[in-house]
């Protein structure tokens, strides 16, 4: 089983966050970046379900040289192998549109992603390969196992869990559940070096968003507690100054 699990370079989640340009780029002086966490868990369930020979795990970033510690990072976890498409990823559809023309050309039994990525958390390119690959694509799963060609995956849904069961090739985005996260150990550290990473030019594509600018979020106003008892204040409150009653 061939399995390629798409990964993001994302700002660490302690990033104190700031623009540039007329709030229009986001600054990255001084910015760590980590391997996207729900894109790990990806990575962790397909190299499980490769374990003993059982198959090959590649990873494919779309992104710049700068995010080549990234990649190395996933193959010292286990990938076997990577790909970059060498392009600034502008957004969900441009990286979708670069790694199905990657798939048509190399196919793959099983397309895994994460369910979003932390810094923008669009939850689009799993949708997005299924349609552009006319493959069937599920979102968000907490649960994945391969039996011979047929996969059975559980999302959580409103009241309960929905069971699927999906034949092979399909694309799935992962959720926390599906596996946890694994540790580089210092032979993984030590093969990753070697391990071949292969770089790719972009296609050209037709871009449909552009963005204006960004905004923090507003701070927080000050809290005013209410005694317990008094709910008659509770309610005047929330009616006249929350405004949400």
């Amino acid at each position: 089983m061939r399995t390629l699990v798409c990964i993001s370079n994302v700002p660490d989640t302690t990033t104190k966050i700031t623009f540039t340009d007329n709030n229009t780029q986001f600054n990255t002086t001084g910015v760590q970046f980590i391997l996207n966490p729900y894109d790990e868990i990806a990575l962790s369930r397909a190299i499980e379900l490769t374990e003993g020979g059982k198959g090959t795990v590649t990873v494919i970033n779309v992104g710049e040289a700068n995010t080549e510690a990234t990649i190395r990072k996933a193959l010292a976890i286990g990938a076997d192998d990577a790909v970059r498409i060498n392009a600034k990823p502008h957004d969900a559809w441009f990286v979708a549109y670069q790694i199905a023309q990657y798939i048509k050309q190399n196919p793959f039994d099983l397309v895994l992603t994460g369910r979003e990525s932390i810094d923008y958390n669009g939850s689009k390119v799993a949708g997005m390969l299924g349609e552009l690959l006319d493959l069937p694509s599920v979102s968000i799963i907490k649960k994945l196992d391969i039996d011979g060609n047929t996969a059975t995956v559980e999302r959580e849904i409103e009241g309960g869990k929905e069971v699927l069961t999906i034949p092979l090739p399909f694309v799935a985005g992962t959720a926390e559940g599906v596996a946890e996260p694994k540790i580089p150990n210092m032979r993984g550290i030590m093969s990753a070096r070697t391990k071949p990473l292969t770089v790719i030019e972009a296609v050209e594509v037709k871009t449909f968003s552009e963005v204006i600018g960004y905004e923090t979020p507003a701070p927080r106003g000050q809290v005013k507690l209410v005694p317990a008892d008094n709910v008659k204040e509770l309610v005047e409150l929330l009616h006249t100054e929350a405004k949400i009653i």
